[in-house]
C-alpha cells in the first residue's frame, strides 16, 4: 500500500466517525424533490473519494464527479466500480469549470469551499456553478462558519489516538485563514511499527455576507439556508452552514 492508499483509508475512516453521508446525502434528496429537480445530470465538485457521489449518484440518469487530485480521484474510481456505478470521473479545478453541459444538481460538501483563500476565486467557482446549472436547478454546499474557523480551529492543538492511527492537528490563524499541520503516524498492521506521513491544509473564514454577495453577484440567489443539513435556523455559533441555491428568477425561495 502506498502512501497515498494510506491516506485515502485514514480520510474514510476518520471522516466516517465525524460525518454521516448517509443522512446528508439523504437530506439534499429531500431538498432535490422539495425543489421539483430533475433528477437526470448530477455533478459532484471535490467528490474527493467519492463518499458522497456513491450516495446521490444512483438517484440520477447522469452522474459526473470533479476532483483536483488525480490520486483521489483514482480512489473514487476504485469504490465507485465495487458499488457497480458508472460515473464520469473528471481532474479539474472547480474555479475553472468546464464541461460544456448543465446539471440538475450540483453539490460541494465537507467545507471544500473554505479551501478557495482568494475572493477572485470564489467568485470564479461561483460564476462556474451558474454556467453549469440547469435553469431550475440546485446547487448545495457547506462551509465552515467564521465561528468555527476563528473561535474553535483557530489557534488551537487537537490530537487522536485510535485503533493504530495517531495525529497530532496544530492549527495557526492569521488574517483570517487557517493553517493546518497534521502529522500522522499509522501503525502497521501486526506489527508494533508505526510510519509517519504529514499533510497541510489551509481554510479561510468567510463571512456570511461574503458569500451571498458574491452568490449574487455571479447570478445566483439563496433559496435555503440550515444548520448542517438540518432543519435549524443558523445561529451565531452554527459551526457548519449548509446553502441551498439557485439561479435568480428561476425557482421560489423556501
Amino acid at each position: 500500500m502506498n502512501c497515498y492508499e494510506k491516506f485515502a483509508y485514514i480520510y474514510d475512516k476518520l471522516i466516517n466517525e465525524d460525518i454521516s453521508y448517509k443522512i446528508w446525502s439523504q437530506k439534499i434528496l429531500d431538498l432535490s424533490s422539495t425543489f421539483h429537480i430533475k433528477f437526470q445530470d448530477y455533478l459532484d465538485l471535490a467528490c474527493g473519494t467519492g463518499n458522497m457521489t456513491e450516495k446521490i449518484a444512483p438517484h440520477f440518469q447522469n452522474s459526473w464527479a470533479v476532483d483536483l487530485s488525480s490520486d483521489m480521484l483514482s480512489e473514487a474510481d476504485k469504490k465507485l466500480r465495487d458499488k457497480k456505478l458508472k460515473i464520469n470521473l473528471i481532474c479539474e479545478n472547480m474555479c475553472n469549470l468546464n464541461l460544456n453541459r448543465r446539471f440538475d444538481l450540483i453539490t460541494c460538501c465537507l467545507d471544500s469551499t473554505n479551501y478557495l483563500l482568494k475572493e477572485e476565486d470564489l467568485q470564479n467557482y461561483f460564476k462556474g456553478i451558474s454556467n453549469h446549472l440547469n435553469s431550475n436547478g440546485i446547487f448545495i454546499f457547506d462551509i465552515n462558519s467564521y465561528y468555527k474557523l476563528i473561535s474553535i480551529l483557530g489557534n488551537n492543538t487537537y490530537t487522536y489516538d485510535k485503533e493504530g492511527i495517531t495525529y497530532i492537528w496544530e492549527n495557526y490563524l492569521e488574517n483570517e485563514i487557517v493553517d493546518m499541520s497534521l502529522t500522522f503516524f499509522i501503525k502497521y498492521k501486526d506489527r508494533d511499527i508505526y510510519r509517519r506521513f504529514d499533510e497541510y491544509h489551509r481554510e479561510r473564514a468567510y463571512k456570511c455576507s461574503t458569500i451571498e454577495h458574491i452568490l449574487k453577484s455571479c447570478g445566483l440567489k439563496i433559496l435555503k439556508k440550515l444548520d448542517n443539513y438540518q432543519d435549524k435556523n443558523i445561529t451565531d455559533i452554527s459551526e457548519r452552514i449548509t446553502y441551498i441555491v439557485g439561479k435568480q428568477d428561476s425557482l421560489p425561495i423556501s
